[in-house]
C-alpha cells in the first residue's frame, strides 16, 4: 500500500518521536556507558559526552545496518509484520520496568559508581565498548528494538532514518548533559526530575506498545 503524503509525513514524525523515546528511556537509566562517561568528563569536561556517543552512534549504526540489510533480507515482509507482536508486548514489559523501578533508579549514586568502573582512555572506545558488550543494549535490539526498526522499514527508508534520528538526539542530549554537568561538579537532574522523567518514559513505551499490538492489521495490510 502506497501511504499518501500527509500519511507519510505523519509515520516520519511518529518514527521520530518514537526514537527519542526509546532513546531517552534508555539513557536515563544509569549503567556502564553513563557510568564511564561520567568518569571520563570528570578529567577531559564537558566534551567527554560527544566523543562517547560517538563510538555508541557508530556500533549502533552496525546494529541497524545488520538488521535492516540482514535481518529484512532473510525473514522477509511477512515475517515483519508479525514481529509486531513481540515488539510490542517488550515494550509494554519494559514500560512498566520503568515504572515500577524509577524511584529506585533515580537514587542510584551516580559519581559513587562511576569511580568503581574501569575507564578506557579514549571517550570514543567507551562508547564504543560499552554499547557492543553490554548484553542490555543487544536483548533490546533483537526484540523490540529490531521489532520498531523493521516496522519503519517497512514504510520506507526516511522512516528508518527518522527513527535512527530521535533515537540519536536523545542519547546525544542525555550524555552531553552528563558530561557538562559533572565536569562542573553538579547533578544531571535532581533525584525527582530523574524519577519524574522515566515515569513519563515508562507510560510512553507502555503507550507505543500496546499501539503497536492493537494495530497489527494495519501493518499486515501494507504487505
Amino acid at each position: 500500500m502506497i501511504l499518501s503524503q500527509l500519511d507519510l509525513i505523519i509515520e516520519l514524525i511518529r518514527s521520530l518521536i518514537m526514537g527519542f523515546t526509546v532513546g531517552i528511556s534508555a539513557a536515563m537509566i544509569p549503567g556502564p556507558m553513563m557510568f564511564t562517561t561520567v568518569g571520563i568528563a570528570l578529567k577531559k569536561g564537558w566534551k567527554t559526552g560527544i566523543f562517547v556517543f560517538t563510538g555508541h552512534a557508530f556500533v549502533e549504526s552496525m546494529i541497524f545496518l545488520l538488521i535492516i540489510v540482514g535481518v529484512a533480507a532473510i525473514i522477509g515482509e511477512e515475517m515483519i509484520s508479525y514481529m509486531t507482536i513481540v515488539g510490542g508486548v517488550v515494550m509494554f514489559i519494559f514500560g512498566i520496568f520503568l515504572i515500577k523501578s524509577a524511584k529506585h533508579v533515580s537514587e542510584i549514586n551516580i559519581s559513587e559508581s562511576a569511580s568503581k568502573v574501569d575507564l578506557c582512555s579514549s571517550p570514543v572506545s567507551a562508547g564504543a565498548v560499552t554499547t557492543a558488550f553490554n548484553p542490555t543494549v543487544l536483548i533490546w535490539w533483537l526484540t523490540a528494538g529490531s521489532s520498531i526498526l523493521l516496522q519503519a522499514y517497512l514504510v520506507g527508508i526516511f522512516a528508518v532514518l527518522s527513527f535512527v534520528l530521535g533515537h540519536w538526539i536523545a542519547d546525544l542530549l542525555v550524555l552531553v548533559t552528563v558530561s557538562s554537568s559533572c565536569s562542573k561538579g553538579k547533578e544531571m537532574v535532581s533525584p525527582r526530575a530523574h524519577e519524574r522523567i522515566l515515569y513519563l518514559c515508562g507510560a510512553f513505551l507502555i503507550i507505543f506498545g500496546s499501539w503497536f499490538l492493537f494495530n497489527y492489521n494495519n501493518f499486515t495490510s501494507m504487505l
